[in-house]
């Protein structure tokens, strides 16, 4: 391979959307066999440039160059043959295919007209045995995990021959155990000659995994520098703007009287395993209690329990002495609970709805946004723009469809219009996934705002050292139940992973 030889050359790329200019005269280079990072805040423009490369968009201005070669990429099939591959944040699968069906789809081998599944599965496990990307052909993709799926996005690409492969926000749903995996994986790919772009927010990952990064801010590129040159916190201010500190100064709290409690909470699956077995905790006013865990461990159905979208099959949900267990969602958000969800696809927006219809998600029924069964879109609007401008949600206006935020920008609205409801009991799942580290920053300031004005809060992250600054109490799941707690003023690392691992006398 030539040294330093170019894969990608995008230069003065400008693309505009209503009321945005999304990209401004960016110019970008990627080297052959490098993994080159892109990093910006939400919003800031990184996904439309790479969407322009992977044939998405069209520029309005600027010149795309493929090794070397001035090219037009009017769409994804052109990138595919020019080499291009692309991995989005939000997977492109078919849920009820197999693995082999969702790989060789579009180019799919055949014979006398007809797929030829065996032959499928072959050149799967032939490619996955060549990547060292294990997966099994016959799975239906809505039966793996996450980080399967992501192996199978991959391996959708290298079977369609791409040498350059883009990746948007790889880990922003992955475990902190898929994460390693991932990079593993980018460094193997790397190795093998594969030139790949990286768009994230994540610092630690920039500087372990990448050998050169381009900032982006507000649409334009900021600086481009290699990563054995710069450092975390000189990354994190040209990303921002600013200096960013996501460390405070922590001290024992006192807390007031028990806002939520659960007592031996039950709940079984449809395969009738218990999922939640015995679960009991308590949280007071002006306190946060962490939930720490390995994924899978009856996180997810604990909020389901708690918020009405699944029936305990035993045990009490209480908030403020009230008792409401198995109650709906709405019974439960009335009664004093919010939700910042774990999916904010299927359980915090409607994407096809605008900024301003989602932020009265929840309250639209009430007033002042309901009279007499009437939507009022003025008052609607009012604190649309009360709330975007609050907690900066970017986007081209309030009447924007949801879905075309940056998902950062999705998580923040969502955000605002849980605390804009002022909730005795807030929960919190997985509240920075997506998020830059400004907004990071912001968000946890919020919600030890939230916490000293007397809110009761229950963080789920699987973020260790997220838990271990936002919490006050941490409580350790396993199997559906509560295993230990640890304090987050004495942080034991060893101690948290083997009651994460199951081991009780820890």
């Amino acid at each position: 391979m030539e040294q330093n030889a170019t894969a990608v050359e995008l230069s003065g790329i400008t693309k505009r959307f209503p009321g945005i200019v999304a990209n401004d005269g960016i110019s970008f280079k990627l080297r052959k066999g490098e993994i080159h990072a892109l990093l910006g805040e939400n919003g800031a423009g990184k996904s439309t440039l790479m969407n322009i490369l992977f044939g998405l968009y069209q520029p309005d201005e600027g010149e795309i160059r493929v090794n070397g070669m001035p090219t037009v990429i009017d769409g994804p099939s052109k990138a595919i043959e020019l080499g291009i591959g692309m991995v989005h944040q939000h997977f492109k699968l078919v849920q009820p295919f197999t693995v082999a069906e969702n790989i060789v789809l579009g180019s799919e081998p055949s014979k006398g007209g007809v797929i030829n599944l065996k032959q499928a599965n072959e050149k799967v496990k032939r490619l996955s045995e060549q990547y060292r990307l294990q997966v099994d052909p016959n799975m239906r993709i809505e039966d793996i995990t996450v980080g399967m799926q992501q192996r199978v996005e991959i391996l959708k690409t290298l079977y369609r021959g791409a040498d350059i492969l883009i990746f948007d926000e790889p880990t922003a749903v992955l475990t902190v155990q898929e994460i390693e995996e991932l990079l593993e994986i980018l460094r193997s790919l790397a190795a093998e000659g594969k030139s790949i772009i990286i768009i994230t927010h994540k610092l630690k990952e920039v500087m372990a995994l990448s050998n050169s990064v381009t900032v982006i801010r507000r649409g334009k590129v900021v600086g481009t520098v290699e990563t054995k040159s710069t450092n975390e916190r000189a990354l994190a201010e040209l990303m921002v703007g600013r200096s960013v500190s996501l460390q405070t100064e922590k001290s024992r709290r006192e807390v007031g009287k028990v806002i939520f409690a659960a007592k031996d909470l039950q709940m079984k699956s449809n395969q009738n395993k218990l999922v939640l077995n015995g679960v009991s905790l308590e949280i007071r006013a002006g306190e946060i209690l962490g939930i720490a865990g390995v994924d899978g461990n009856g996180q997810s159905e604990l909020v389901q329990a708690i918020t009405g979208m699944v029936k305990l099959s035993g045990g009490q949900v209480s908030i403020n002495g009230k008792d409401i267990t198995n109650q709906s969602p709405r019974q439960t958000g009335l009664a004093g609970i919010s939700h910042i969800p774990e999916d904010r696809h299927k359980h915090g927006l409607v994407l096809d709805f605008t900024l301003s219809e989602n932020v009265v998600l929840g309250n639209y029924f009430q007033k002042p946004f309901n009279n007499g069964g009437f939507l009022k879109y003025e008052e609607m609007d009012k604190l649309a723009h009360k709330l975007t401008t609050e907690f900066d949600v970017r986007s081209s206006g309030i009447h924007t469809h949801a879905r075309s935020l940056s998902g950062g920008n999705q998580q923040k609205a969502i955000i605002a219009r849980e605390l804009w409801r002022n909730p005795s009991l807030l929960i919190a799942v997985q509240p920075t996934r997506g998020l830059d580290i400004g907004a990071i920053e912001y968000v946890q300031q919020r919600l030890r705002q939230a916490r000293d004005e007397g809110k009761a809060i229950l963080l789920i992250s699987f973020e260790l050292d997220e838990l271990f600054e936002l919490s006050d109490r941490i409580a350790v799941m396993y199997e559906g139940r509560i295993v230990g707690e640890v304090d987050p003023l004495n942080r034991d690392n060893q101690r948290l992973g083997m009651l994460m691992a199951g081991d009780t006398n820890a």
